[in-house]
Parts: structure tokens; C-alpha cells; sequence
């Protein structure tokens, strides 16, 4: 689904999706207002090997296993506890993976990027930090997700 175009897309219309239990793959339902979505990534990590008899000094790079980056979603506190309650399940002992949908939009709110990220789990919610010095600071929390890949369509 990606679209290609000379100009590059803005980092700030997107739409996040929490997908159904278990993992199922079904698109799950919208959930509003993140300000911040980081942490979509892969790292490859790579074996250093050299043959004892190899004419160059060089090393050969062999690539093994690679890890997913930690995805952190952040929003303002709307009163939902759908992401606290996420972590607390976890914490119970229900696992709940899921596929979360993070679609990317253009200035007409058409998708033009779609990241599925496979088997989301919360591993860290942090809940708003209060401060009575006012200055109209939004309140904000945030969950930490670690998952088994992403799909970028």
C-alpha cells in the first residue's frame, strides 16, 4: 500500500488500531489521539568471522538473529483505561497479543502507509505526571509495547 510520490509524507496524521485477543488479526477498533508513535524498527546483529587462511584482512559480517524495536505509544489522558487494563491483564497471567494497525495518512486522509506490528504485548504503561505549578501541560500516558514483527505495506 505504500505510495511513492516526490515529496515526502508529514509524520502526523495517523490513525492506531488495537486489534482483537489473541492476536487474530482482525483490524480492531480505532483507538483516539495518540500524539506519538516511535519505536518502529528492526536491528540485525551480525557474527564477525574470518578464516585463518583467507588472503585479505578483512572480516566477513554474517547476519544472525535481529530483534524488534520497543514500540511506545503516547497519548493524552481521555478517561479510558483500555491501555492500563491491557498491561494489568498481562500482568495477570492472561496473555493478550495482538495485531496492532498503525496506517499512515495524507493531507486528504487517504492511507498511504500501513504498519502492522504482530503479536503486541504491553510491557510498560506509565501513567500522567501531576505537577500543581499549573501551566497547561497536557496530562499523558504512555505503553510500551514489545511484539514478534512488523509489516510494512
Amino acid at each position: 500500500m505504500a505510495t511513492f510520490r516526490d515529496n515526502p509524507y508529514g509524520a502526523f496524521n495517523y490513525l492506531v488500531a488495537l486489534g482483537g485477543d489473541q492476536g487474530d488479526g482482525s483490524e480492531g477498533t480505532i483507538v483516539g489521539g495518540f500524539s506519538d508513535v516511535s519505536g518502529l524498527g528492526y536491528d540485525v546483529s551480525y557474527s564477525d568471522y574470518r578464516n585463518g587462511n583467507e588472503r585479505v584482512n578483512t572480516m566477513r559480517h554474517i547476519p544472525n538473529t535481529f530483534k524488534n524495536d520497543e514500540i511506545t505509544l503516547k497519548r493524552g489522558v481521555v478517561g479510558s483505561t483500555d491501555l492500563f487494563q491491557w498491561l494489568k491483564g498481562v500482568a495477570d497471567g492472561k496473555a493478550d497479543p495482538r495485531t496492532v494497525t498503525i496506517t499512515m495518512l495524507d493531507e486528504a486522509r487517504s492511507p498511504v502507509a500501513v504498519f502492522k506490528v504482530r503479536q503486541a504485548q504491553p510491557k510498560k504503561w506509565t501513567g500522567p505526571t501531576l505537577a500543581s505549578k499549573g501551566g497547561g501541560e497536557v496530562a499523558m500516558e504512555e505503553i510500551h509495547l514489545v511484539h514478534e514483527g512488523i509489516e510494512y505495506q
